[in-house]
């Protein structure tokens, strides 16, 4: 087919290959100039979008739904950010204790600010934000706010209603946690509540061997035991026959906020090393434990019931708690009593490794796409609210 001269090698369509070089060049140069023009338009018309990270589940928007980077690394430093552009808008992430109001560079007219308000201390100082938000609309530094918000766990949430635009406020969008009574999907979403980023819980990548090794335990449940809750329940269906010999179970009295380096190896080697994950209510039935579990892929056994307080109060939600994780097609096991796990647990041991590979390769799937789906909804909701719309 060709011919070799001493180290270099005949080409008979030499000529044309130059041509077509030339031609290619020019191709190259004019699509260039094209994606300049595209790109500086773009920059013309594309949003630009500063988040305040002032509550935990920030992190859980950043690191593990947005896939994104902060420096430093530390997350003891007192101030970290990072960056990224998605869609056509271009996002800055700031956080931590030195991210006080006035003492920050405001980088967009655009915020979405990350607050707490989970109980009334962390209210008073949520409404500080707010308000610090609201005199920079007030002297045109900024133009449009979001608010992601860690509600109540009852979802006594009426404090931020007087914010919010369609009540005089200045708040355009509210994206909150738990099944919230007023998510209308027009200017208030339901936002998950994610892992305990407050108790480091790192972004983890799914490996090989999490999908294929055989795993120890049929099931974990690390945790508080309150008394008189079904927690108690649990605890006394697991003895009676012996289930908690086939489980990592680890009961404590008292909750305890804090985590040390060694109980959080423990927790995530419960979760490695079980199939599936009991996730019973707690003063919500959404838990950090859900997210948590499916990091892991271990699959969460959810006690399906409602919560006392005011969460899905209407007569359409009042039995149907998750609606977001039930909305987007969870993989879950849903029971309603705790009575029903032993059947669970004797059909567990009946399942091949190679069934329960598929099962974990599905729940980590699901969970990815999930993230990507929270990402894509709030990237698109803040665009077609915040961006000038095209018509007229």
């Amino acid at each position: 087919d060709h011919v070799a001269l001493g180290n270099e090698e005949w080409n008979p369509w030499e000529g044309d290959e130059k041509n077509e070089l030339v031609a290619s060049q020019q191709r190259f140069e004019a699509n260039l100039k094209m994606i300049n023009k595209g790109r500086s338009h773009l920059e013309q018309t594309s949003l630009r979008v500063q988040i305040w990270g002032k509550a935990a589940i920030g992190l859980y928007l950043w690191q593990h739904i947005f896939g994104g980077q902060l420096e430093p690394a530390d997350v003891s430093a007192p101030w970290r950010e990072g960056s990224q552009k998605a869609g056509k808008t271009y996002f800055s992430f700031i956080t931590g204790p030195s991210v006080v109001p006035g003492y920050f560079s405001v980088e967009a007219e655009n915020i979405v600010l990350v607050l707490n308000g989970r109980e009334a201390a962390k209210v008073a100082h949520a409404t500080q934000w707010l308000r610090y938000a609201q005199t920079l609309i007030q002297t045109r530094k900024i133009q449009r706010v979001a608010v992601v918000l860690l509600g109540s766990e009852q979802c006594t949430n009426e404090w931020i209603q007087p914010y919010l635009k369609r009540n005089g406020g200045f708040v355009n969008l509210l994206f909150v946690t738990y099944d919230y009574a007023l998510v209308n999907e027009e200017d208030v979403f339901q936002w998950p509540l994610g892992v305990a980023t407050y108790r480091n819980f790192p972004v983890v990548e799914p490996s090989w061997s999490m999908l294929r090794d055989p795993r120890s335990y049929l099931c974990n449940f690390l945790g508080t035991v309150y008394k008189n809750s079904s927690r108690e329940t649990l605890m006394e269906i697991l003895k009676q026959d012996g289930l908690d010999k086939l489980c990592w179970i680890a009961a404590r009295e008292q909750w305890q906020p804090q985590e040390t380096n060694d109980s959080l190896k423990n927790y995530q080697d419960a979760l490695l090393q079980s199939d599936l994950t009991l996730c019973p209510v707690g003063i919500n039935t959404e838990c950090y434990r859900i997210y948590e579990a499916c990091s892991y892929g271990s699959l969460p056994v959810i006690e399906d019931v409602m919560t006392p307080g005011d969460c899905g109060n209407s007569s359409m939600y009042h039995s149907a708690p998750l609606r977001l994780l039930k909305t987007m097609g969870a993989p879950f096991i849903f029971i309603k009593n705790w009575k029903e796990l032993p059947a669970v647990l004797e059909k567990e041991k009946k399942m091949s490794l190679q069934e329960k590979i598929q099962r974990r390769k599905k729940l980590i799937e699901w969970y990815q796409n999930f993230k990507a789906w929270m990402r894509q909804k709030l990237i698109n909701t803040l665009e077609n609210s915040f961006l000038p719309s095209d018509k007229g």
